[in-house]
Formats: C-alpha cells, structure tokens, sequence
C-alpha cells in the first residue's frame, strides 16, 4: 500500500552515503510489538508507519516506529500527514529516541503487497535515502501460528529499469531480470537489551504449556486457504488478462511487418521502372507512412507483479497444507493408541 505523504516529508530528509550491502535487519523487541499491535487494531484494514533507527554498516537497526494517521487521497490532508511525521520525529528527538528515517511498516492481507504502489514508495524513499526497507505485517497469516514478518527491499537492478521506465522483453532479457528479481528478503534479527530480557523471564509462567500452543494444533485452516485459493484464481485471470495484451501487441506487430513487406516489394518494382526509364529511384523507406510507425510493446511490469503474487500465495497454502497434515497425522496417531 503506497503513502502519498512520503513524497513531500522525505525532501526534509537528507541522503545517505553509498554504504556496504545491507545483510540483516535488526529489529528492537519494542518496535516489532508496536507494529504488531497497530496492525491487529485495525485488520482487516491496511495501514502504514514509519520505521525510525540507525544504519550500521551491513546492518540496518530498527529500534522504534510511530503509525501513520489515517489519510484520504487529498492534497491538504496528504500535507498536514507529512507535517504530523515531522512534529513526531521532533518530539522524539527531544525526549532521546533515534529518529533516523530507516523506511516504513505496512500491514497486508494474505500476502498481498506486490503491487506497483509499493514499488512508487519505495523509489520515493530512495530518492533520499540510499537504505531503507519496507517491513510487511500479515495478520491473518500470524493467525496461523507463525510470525508472518519480513523485510523487503527492492533491488538494483530492478530499481535501474524502472527509472528508465523500461520493461521489455529485449531489455528484461539483456539483464537476465526475471519476475523473482523484483524483491529482495532481508533476514530479520530481533533483539532485546539485557534488561528487558530478564525481565520477560521473570513474567514467563510457571506452565510450561500456553494457550497459544493450544492453538497451534487446531484443525481447521479452511477459511485461510479458502481465502487464498480465492486471491490466486483472481491473479490467475489477471495474468491471463496481461497475456492477451501481448498476444494483441504481436498480432497487430506480425499485420504491420506483413504490410511493411509488401510495401517495400511494390516500392521496389516500381524503381525498377523507374531506373529503366532513366529516372531517379525512390527511397525505400518512407517515414511519413502509417506502417513503418512503430507499435509500442505492453511492459511486462505488471506480469512480474502478478507472477510474483501467484508465487507467494501458493507457497501460503503449501505451508498451511503441509502444517495441517503434519496435525492430522499426529492427531491419526494419538487416536490409534
């Protein structure tokens, strides 16, 4: 999901300098429960944060995060947004806290983050900020009894074509960039100081057995893959939509090569006739003619978004399915003894 503030609030911020290849993100104990926390309030609606930390060499630590506010697609309220995010990082500073921009949480549905907005947000933050990643919550995946977060950020060679607004497949393939090289996953590390740490052991219970590990052996996932299946038949009729494009596109290219060719065999045999009868042959390529124009090709952006998505979901339900028959196995078992 795309913020539209970014754009006004990152010319306050100033660029980095070129910087080892970031290897991990280490995330504070605090900003992970902060983000969590804003994105099961408000799920099934989506929402956004700021990420605030420090870059150290090839690790990028995330040690705190402040949400967005609501917003509307409104110019006024998109600035009074960017405003809000330079008074809270004011604030922040006064009272101590890193307030280094490091890049932004979003919450997802089922896995659904790979779109062209996200892709715009990110050439926004890295207009100013050489390192930063997107942090992507799924609450309905952490449901399932696995903490669905991860760190993403886009990579080199993807974002150099996309500033040249240039996704052919002649270019994609002198690049040898596939739909899989759009993301980049970045381990996640997190951490707790010391005191923290002690402290969560001495509010740990006694039983050694929790709720929460109650639910991990529940049986039915079906509204969960159900869902998923839903998405993943959605994106399959998109991909088809985006192969009929460019069937289209070398249809009307194989008609306009076509009438190229029959263009230039008339053009030739009529300067045949014409140097016979002495005269100066015309030239055999004309400009100016509807049919030597050329047919912009479709960019096949939107096709490595929805081939990436098709990917992400099926891995979901392979998961889910392999959990859940792991489970009745088990369960198969305990009955027979």
């Amino acid at each position: 999901m795309a913020n539209p503030m970014v754009r006004s609030f990152l010319q306050a911020v100033s660029s980095e300098e070129v910087t080892p290849p970031l290897r991990v993100v280490q995330m504070e104990g605090l900003a992970v429960l902060k983000i969590i926390k804003h994105c099961n309030e408000f799920s099934p609606a989506l929402v956004t944060g700021q990420l605030l930390g420090l870059d150290v060499g090839s690790v990028l630590e995330v040690t705190n995060c402040f949400p967005f506010p609501t917003r509307e697609e409104d110019e006024e309220v998109e600035a009074d947004g960017a405003n809000y995010q330079l008074e809270m990082m004011r604030c922040l500073r006064e009272v101590n806290v890193d307030n280094n921009t490091v890049g932004w949480y979003q919450s997802t549905l089922l896995g659904s983050f790979q779109t062209v907005e996200l892709i715009e947000t990110f050439m926004n933050y890295q207009e100013n900020i050489r390192r930063c990643v997107c942090i992507i919550y799924d609450p309905s995946r952490s449901s399932q009894g696995a903490l669905a977060l991860k760190a993403l950020k886009l990579t080199d060679s993807f974002m150099d074509l996309y500033r040249n607004n240039n996704f052919t497949g002649e270019k994609l393939r002198e690049k040898k960039l596939s739909w899989v090289d759009i993301f980049e996953e970045i381990p996640i590390k997190v951490s707790n100081s010391a005191l923290a740490s002690a402290f969560m052991t001495e509010l740990e219970p006694e039983s050694p057995v929790a709720q929460c590990d109650y639910d991990r052996l529940k049986l039915s996932t079906a509204p969960y893959v159900e869902r998923n299946l839903e998405f993943l038949i959605d994106c399959m009729e998109d991909l088809s939509a985006e192969q009929n494009k460019f069937q289209y596109y070398y249809r009307n290219l194989s008609r306009q090569q076509a009438q190229q060719q029959a263009w230039l065999q008339k053009r030739r045999v009529e300067n045949m006739a014409r140097k016979a009868a002495g005269e100066e042959p015309l030239p055999e390529e004309d400009p100016s003619n509807p049919i030597f124009k050329p047919i912009p090709e479709p960019s096949r952006l939107d096709s490595y978004l929805i081939t990436n998505q098709i990917s992400n979901y099926c891995n979901q339900i392979n998961g889910v399915a392999g959990q859940n028959f792991n489970r009745l196995y088990m369960m198969k078992a305990l009955q027979e003894n």
